[in-house]
């Protein structure tokens, strides 16, 4: 009775390989194949736009051992650069106080009365400029009423969304562009896409300067007129750069 187990067992096991190895090697054969039936490239695209809007970000500290002392002076500043922002008709939606910060400073570390210096106020006011054109008198005008940092200037487009599908397609097409050109040195012609992969898409301004690289492209676009320097005065915005990188296989005919 064990002898015939145990050559039931030994048939069945070679059965099942003599159905599997085929298969398997079929399968192994067919990989290479696949693989170089495509090509994969990647195309970048650059659009360069004129911007609409500015965020200017500025910070006010004041101090002294008293604070409420202190705290009176830093109100007194924000209030005029407030109240300047709507000599200049900017609604005063468009003017925040984004952060406050009050800090107890001592001399050498040493928390003690003789080592006290005094309370530090700080405040942080975000203005937004829908009329780029006001940007160097406005910001001229907050550092003269007692602005006493610059956080951040940034130069944008209300559009970016319309600006970055563009920016994406484009990168597409250079994608497509770049796999039909290898493809015709070897005699081949690209097919359907296979896959589609979005590596980045940026945005950035001419101009930043918070407290506290480089790109390959192959479409760049203008998409419309800079800023030159006004007759009046020496501002000019520049341009901003919305970047998209694409990664597409086609099959290779």
């Amino acid at each position: 009775m064990k002898k015939s187990v145990l050559l039931v067992a030994i048939l069945f096991s070679g059965v099942f390989a003599l159905t599997n190895a085929p298969t398997l090697r079929a399968e192994n054969r067919a990989a290479p194949a696949l693989a170089a039936r495509a090509i994969t490239t990647t195309g970048d695209a650059e659009i360069k736009v004129a911007p609409d809007e500015v965020i200017v970000v500025l910070g006010v500290e004041t101090w002294d051992k008293n604070i409420q002392i202190a705290k009176k002076q830093n109100d007194d500043r924000i209030k005029k650069i407030t109240a300047l922002a709507k000599d200049f008709g900017i609604d005063p939606k468009h003017v925040q106080t984004d952060q406050i910060n009050v800090e107890p400073r001592y001399r050498n570390g040493y928390y003690n009365d003789a080592d006290f210096i005094g309370y530090f106020i700080r405040k942080t006011v975000v203005i937004t400029l829908k009329d780029v054109s006001k940007f160097e008198d406005v910001f001229t005008g907050a550092l003269g009423a007692g602005a006493t940092h610059v956080q951040g200037v940034q130069f944008r487009t209300t559009e970016l969304r319309k600006y970055r599908d563009q920016a994406r397609a484009l990168a597409i097409k250079a994608a497509k562009e770049k796999a039909s050109a290898l493809g015709s040195e070897l005699g081949r012609k690209i097919g359907e896409p296979q896959s589609i992969q979005e590596n980045s898409s940026n945005w950035w301004s001419s101009y930043s300067a918070r407290w506290g690289g480089a790109m390959t492209q192959n479409v760049v676009q203008n998409a419309g007129g800079g800023s030159a320097f006004s007759e009046e005065g020496t501002f000019a915005p520049g341009q901003i750069s919305i970047s998209a990188r694409v990664t597409v296989t086609f099959d290779l005919e």
